[in-house]
C-alpha cells in the first residue's frame, strides 16, 4: 500500500510518497533520518516499519538485492533497507554480512581475538542500501565504505560493534567515541545514504512513476 501525505511544493498541493525504511531499531532510524534531512529536502517523507525477513546468505550485493525485493513485496510499497558489514582484510572480508551473528556469539573481545594471529588489523565498514519503489520494480544499491582498523573496545557500548572499529578519518577515536555528527560525516552508512539522497533528488519523477506502477 502506498502511504501518502499532503505537501505544498512549487506552489501546488500534491501527494508526497512515504519511503519506508525497513527497521525496528529506534537508534538506527534516528541516525538515518538525521543524515537524510541534511541538505536539500527530499521530495518524499520517511517512515519506518519492522518486517520479519528471512536471513539470507551469499555475496553482499546478492543479499542486499534480494532483501530489497522481499521487503518491497512485504511492505507493498516503496522501501529502503540496509545491510551493514564489517570486513577484516586479513580474513578476506569476513565476518562481512555475518557480523551480527559474530558479535552476538563472540562479543567485542572475541572480534579482536579473530585477528590475534595476524599483524594486519585493518578493516572496512560497509553499508549497502537497497532502494525499491515496490513489488516488481528494480532494486538499486548504494554502497558506502569507511576504512579503519579493529581495536580493543573503547567508548559507548550501546551500538553494535562501534566500540571496536577505529576509522582512519576518526582522529584516533572509535565510532563509539567520536561525536555523532562527526561519525555521520565519515560513516559507511552516511556515505551510502549520501548516494541514495543524490539519486532520489536527481530521479524523483522516475521513482514516483515506478511507485505508481507498483501500486497499480
Amino acid at each position: 500500500m502506498l502511504l501518502r501525505t499532503t505537501a505544498l511544493l512549487a506552489g501546488s498541493v500534491r501527494a508526497m510518497t512515504t519511503l519506508t525504511f525497513v527497521t525496528g531499531n529506534a537508534k538506527k532510524l534516528e541516525e538515518v533520518t538525521a543524515i537524510l534531512q541534511k541538505g536539500s529536502p527530499l521530495p518524499f517523507t520517511i517512515g519506518n516499519q519492522a518486517l520479519d525477513l528471512p536471513e539470507l546468505q551469499g555475496e553482499p550485493d546478492e543479499i542486499a538485492r534480494e532483501k530489497g525485493k522481499l521487503a518491497a513485496e512485504a511492505a507493498k510499497g516503496p522501501i529502503m533497507c540496509e545491510d551493514t558489514l564489517l570486513c577484516f582484510n586479513a580474513l578476506n572480508g569476513l565476518p562481512g554480512p555475518y557480523i551480527k551473528w559474530f558479535l552476538q556469539k563472540l562479543g567485542h573481545e572475541g572480534l579482536n581475538n579473530l585477528l590475534a594471529a595476524y599483524e594486519d588489523k585493518s578493516a572496512y565498514a560497509q553499508c549497502l542500501f537497497a532502494l525499491c519503489a515496490g513489488p516488481g520494480q528494480p532494486v538499486r544499491l548504494f554502497d558506502g565504505r569507511t576504512p579503519g582498523k579493529i581495536v580493543p573496545a573503547r567508548g559507548d557500548n550501546q551500538f553494535g560493534w562501534d566500540p571496536v572499529f577505529e576509522p582512519d578519518e576518526g582522529g584516533g577515536g572509535t565510532y563509539a567515541e567520536i561525536p555523532k555528527d562527526a561519525k555521520n560525516a565519515i560513516s559507511h552508512r552516511g556515505r551510502a545514504l549520501a548516494q541514495l539522497r543524490e539519486w532520489l533528488l536527481a530521479n524523483s519523477e522516475a521513482f514516483e512513476a515506478e511507485c505508481r506502477a507498483a501500486a497499480s
